[in-house]
């Protein structure tokens, strides 16, 4: 089955040796995310998050040169293990945000020993879908995600490096 795409949407999708627990605990533990969220040599260097429907994120990421960028959101849908959903169109408790952005839907979904992770993100407008790409989104979502897993491996005997990723 094919989904049909948005063109609005980006999509990337890849198998990681760990179960989806441990996946969704990478995306939702403050001491984790610091780790792995952003692809080196940027590194994320703060990150606050309040894991409930309507509860804020806060994650700042920093660039080679030092720069600072921060990254506020709110998470639309959590079931735990499973999905988070989360939008920058609001900042804090349904604040709107200056300037929506992306919403994304990760899903964490058991296949075999592992997870396939997936990350749907939908922009606002296919111009901020463009943006996202040339900003280097497959190769960013990529790196990161092979990071996650590195991270989470030692914590599952046996488990190696992410799999196969694939990006749409």
């Amino acid at each position: 089955m094919t989904d049909a795409i948005d063109p609005r949407e980006l999509v990337f999708t890849c198998h990681m040796p760990v179960p989806p627990h441990l996946v969704y605990r990478g995306w939702t533990d403050p001491a984790l995310l610091v780790q792995w969220f952003t692809p080196a040599p940027w590194k994320t260097v703060k990150a606050e998050v309040d894991v409930r429907p309507g509860g804020s994120n806060y994650i700042e990421m920093e660039s080679p040169e030092g720069q600072r960028v921060p990254n506020r959101g709110v998470y639309l849908d959590v079931v735990p293990n499973e999905r988070l959903v989360i939008t920058d169109a609001f900042t804090s408790a349904w604040e709107p945000s200056p300037k929506a952005f992306m919403t994304v839907v990760l899903t964490f979904t058991p296949e075999g020993s592992g997870t396939r992770y997936t990350a749907r993100v939908q922009h606002w407008s296919e111009s901020d879908r463009e943006s996202h790409e040339e900003m280097g989104f497959h190769h960013g979502w990529g790196a990161a995600a092979k990071q996650l897993a590195a991270l989470l491996a030692p914590l599952v005997p046996g488990a190696g490096a992410a799999g196969e990723d694939t990006a749409v």
